[in-house]
């Protein structure tokens, strides 16, 4: 029933144009703050009736948006690291092209399926040690990064080009746990690792045209003010915050995979 009032909604409507700008807002939040916001509208636009592949090209309309917006909130309070931050970023960007390419012809539900169980993992590494979330590791951090760290950062540019719910997550761990990282730096980094490659990504969808522009753009306004919102939000909070933030986020979107909580 739910379903069917979504789909029949004039897509100019103000009730509509609430909901997606109301929505975009929420991404923008728990994607700058933590990640994968981005079911959130993914949802969405899929209940407005946009096949999955569409959605999933949809959406990085709004991942610019508020990414853009982060980056440069970070940027202003010199939490972000440009240098090394834009080396980390270069096989995330080529990663995420391939990750794209995937995604235009490939179904992913059973790929959602294990990504559930990973993401319960992560709960368990954040509980584990705590102190490597909040305060980073300095030794580990002030190292010059490795291949191992390289391809790390390229599968999860892989992923990210693939489906991207859930590529902030992912993106965090790979920054606080292999590159030493806070989670206030790794953040701010992380923010510009996907305002980096999401145009890229963008592109790919646009070339088979699977990005419907009406919805993405109207929901995009919302994720540019939760970016800032939330960017303030966490620079002012700190780590503590953030890990807390984050723990919430992948219980809620490892139950939404794993289909425990439905909307129908």
């Amino acid at each position: 029933m739910i379903a069917e009032y979504f789909t029949s909604l004039d897509p100019w409507s103000w009730q509509a144009i609430s909901m997606l700008i109301g929505a975009g807002f929420l991404v923008g939040v728990i994607n700058t703050i933590a990640g994968s916001g981005t079911v959130i509208t993914y949802s969405l636009f899929m209940l407005m009736g946009l096949p999955a592949n569409m959605a999933n090209g949809t959406v990085r309309i709004g991942v610019i948006m508020q990414t853009l917006a982060a980056t440069l909130t970070f940027k202003k309070a010199k939490i972000l690291e440009l240098r090394k931050g834009f080396f980390i970023s270069l096989p995330i960007v080529v990663g995420s092209v391939v990750g794209a390419q995937i995604a235009v012809s490939i179904p992913h539900d059973i790929f959602e399926k294990v990504l559930a169980v990973v993401l319960i993992f992560m709960v368990v590494f954040i509980f584990f040690d705590p102190s490597k979330w909040i305060h980073g590791q300095q030794i580990l951090n002030n190292k010059r990064l490795g291949w191992w760290q390289y391809l790390l950062f390229f599968l999860t540019g892989v992923y990210g080009g693939f489906i991207h719910i859930g590529v902030g997550i992912f993106l965090l761990t790979a920054l606080v746990l292999a590159a030493g990282y806070d989670l206030v730096r790794a953040n701010a980094i992380k923010i510009m690792a996907v305002f980096l490659y999401a145009p890229f990504a963008l592109a790919v969808f646009i070339i088979n045209g699977e990005v419907n522009y009406h919805l993405g753009l109207i929901a995009a306004i919302g994720n540019l003010i939760g970016g800032i919102t939330a960017s303030k939000l966490a620079i002012k909070k700190g780590a503590g915050f953030i890990r807390w933030f984050l723990i919430v986020i992948i219980v809620l979107f490892a139950m939404k995979l794993l289909n425990i909580f439905e909307v129908s």
